[in-house]
């Protein structure tokens, strides 16, 4: 409506100025992995008091969540900052959830048909669920052709890996609040702490070597090859990944054959599990732990010889 005549005319208000254009994401910022791994460690250690104060069921999949995930969620990222900043955390994402996925889907269905028990049980785990998650890696990639190189093989392969042990170790915990132990929320926690610590020198680490060897082989028009430094690398990896499994039955046998009485080894020899003494639990726990320690150690040296590769000047 116009003013009345005879009035001068008021001014119109400026129109406020439009806010400058936001700057493209540059990604996540340095150091945030270790600041989501504290405080999530905090949360999930209120999840673990809440829940043991109150005795609330309902946050049982909030503890089994958070603590199946963030370790691995964690290392993922921290994977991405140092090497993978130019491939996006659109494609990150991708490897970890869908790669994670296929993964645990695949291993399950195959393992179920092909193995059964026997002294070579742990090495086709380890054949078996190496191969799903380069076959995983190697479905998300599929309409990336220029995605290749020792960096990008060594980020994306620990994100699948990565996202393989959270969904599997998040079934673990789940089934730790079916033991017959008496106590599902103790057994609950002691698992996700164990497979929490363990989960760096695991799946993350295996496929993130394997997915080195995948990518740094991966031809110009995005077509992967089965060189042979991709078959040696992927049986060296379920090497150690079947290592891994069967720490646990090495260092009982060590025992046994170590330290085993006329007794035990009848009992033993019988089917049974004779109970141990004090010296033979220390014996045990020397070699199990010893043993992890091992496995790791040869993981994270032929990781560092990949990673100092890729710092050389690798393809991203």
């Amino acid at each position: 409506m116009s003013d009345a005549p005879g009035r001068p005319s008021r001014p119109r208000p400026a129109p406020a100025p439009e806010p400058p254009p936001r700057a493209p994401s540059a990604g996540p910022r340095p150091g945030l992995w270790w600041r989501c791994l504290l405080g999530g460690l905090v949360l999930w250690v209120l999840a673990v008091v809440v829940t043991y104060t109150t005795q609330n069921s309902n946050l049982l999949p909030t503890l089994i969540l958070l603590g199946s995930f963030l370790v691995p969620c964690c290392f993922t990222l921290w994977a991405y900052e140092k090497h993978g900043r130019v491939l996006g955390v659109d494609l990150l994402l991708g490897c970890f959830v869908v790669g994670g996925i296929l993964g645990v889907l695949g291993a399950s269905v195959l393992e179920y048909y092909l193995l059964h028990p026997s002294l070579t049980l742990f090495l086709g785990v380890g054949l078996i669920e190496e191969a799903v998650k380069a076959l995983a890696l190697m479905f998300v990639l599929r309409r990336y052709p220029d995605v290749r190189g020792v960096r990008a093989g060594l980020v994306l392969g620990a994100a699948v890996g990565f996202g393989f042990a959270a969904f599997e170790s998040s079934g673990y915990a789940f089934n730790a609040l079916f033991t017959l132990h008496g106590r599902p929320l103790r057994d609950l926690v002691e698992t996700e702490i164990l497979r929490g610590v363990l989960a760096p020198f695991g799946h993350g680490l295996w496929t993130a070597v394997l997915g080195a060897a995948l990518l740094s082989d991966r031809g110009r028009d995005g077509r992967f090859r089965l060189t042979g430094r991709v078959l040696g690398t992927y049986v060296g990896v379920a090497v150690l990944h079947a290592l891994w499994d069967s720490v646990n039955g090495i260092a009982v046998w060590l025992v046994y054959a170590l330290t085993a009485n006329a007794q035990q080894r009848a009992l033993f020899d019988s089917g049974y599990m004779p109970h141990p003494t004090l010296e033979q639990r220390h014996l045990y726990t020397l070699f199990s732990d010893g043993g992890l320690i091992v496995v790791a150690l040869l993981g994270v040296v032929w990781l560092t010889a990949l990673t100092r590769r890729a710092g050389r000047g690798s393809t991203p």
